[in-house]
């Protein structure tokens, strides 16, 4: 069931992983009625430097029942990245949500198609799926891949899993686009390759679960 947006509330830093270059994972304590669903967001606020910022981020764990997750790439030059680098197990952080329409609704077969920091979704959805017993496929491209113990981990236990070069994108979404609700991760430049990917494969793209993150 899909939960109900939280005003700002603060949520306890439970753990702060690298989970690739230049990206960390962090997992909050679930608040009492945080609901939400694999594909959703949270609004991140903090004042850093006397600045009030706030950003989105994708959950990247499967559920929220005690703990939840987001992933975030750190900009070294970035303004709340950084300072969300620095959290500490016990540190506070406030956020609001969840939000977004593109989250997961129990089908029995998922492609995840990710770009950059899409990769967080589709690690959090691809491992809902699979603990439901359906049919995952994930296709992964990024230069300098995040998460990929969690990937190989799907793969080893039966999921479709992909990384691929710019090169590869289009010849990996035609192998899997047909065989199930495809969900789309990553900027707009992205949504749009794969969306011509699916289209040469002869697939309709406008059945695909979307997030573009601008």
């Amino acid at each position: 069931m899909l939960g109900s947006d939280m005003d700002e509330t603060a949520v306890t830093v439970s753990a702060v992983e690298t989970v690739g270059p230049d990206t960390i994972a962090i997992t909050f304590e679930t608040p009492a009625g945080f609901d939400a669903e694999p594909g959703q967001f949270v609004l991140v606020r903090a004042t850093v430097d006397g600045e009030e910022l706030s950003r989105y981020y994708t959950l990247s764990s499967p559920g929220v029942d005690d703990t939840f997750e987001i992933t975030v790439g750190v900009d070294p030059e970035g303004d709340l990245s950084p300072w969300l680098a620095d959290r500490e197990v016990g540190d506070d952080v406030t956020i609001e949500g969840p939000f977004g329409e593109v989250y997961y609704e129990n089908e029995p077969s998922v492609v995840v198609v990710a770009g950059g920091p899409g990769v967080g979704p589709a690690v959090g959805l691809g491992e809902a799926v699979a603990s439901d017993g359906g049919e995952v496929s994930i296709v992964y491209r990024d230069d300098e891949p995040a998460h990929e113990e969690r990937l190989s981990a799907l793969a080893t236990s039966g999921s479709n899993v992909a990384i691929v070069g710019e090169g590869s994108l289009a010849d990996a979404v035609a192998e899997v686009a047909d065989e199930g609700q495809v969900y789309v991760f990553g900027f707009q430049e992205f949504v749009e390759d794969v969306r011509d990917a699916i289209e040469a494969a002869g697939g309709d793209f406008e059945r695909a679960k979307v997030e573009s993150f601008g």
